[in-house]
């Protein structure tokens, strides 16, 4: 999960930027299961991206995966402090 602090002007924006570059992704990254755009605005929104396995993250997010996000050029001038990225496994229900 990527974590972006928007600059509430540039929120509709940024928004448009971010669909528009991932849209393509599962066609790209045959290891993204499933991933969506999630909004609360005026200043946050959430990428959610679900992997095959830690392999396919690795893979498409490089060897520091784990603690650096993966920035789109140009993504910096929509933000007001740097991208956060956070990890979690699936845990069953039953």
């Amino acid at each position: 999960m990527s974590e972006a602090r928007v600059r509430p002007e540039r929120f509709e924006a940024f928004r448009d930027f971010i669909v528009s570059a991932v849209r393509t992704f599962p066609d790209r990254h045959p290891g993204l299961v499933a991933h969506e755009v999630l909004l609360a605005p005026p200043g946050t929104l959430l990428y959610v991206s679900r992997w095959r396995s830690e392999a396919d993250l690795a893979d498409y997010a490089g060897e520091h995966w784990r603690d650096r996000p993966v920035v789109l050029p140009g993504e910096d001038e929509y933000l007001v402090a740097p991208l956060q990225v956070r990890h979690f496994t699936l845990t069953p229900l039953s």
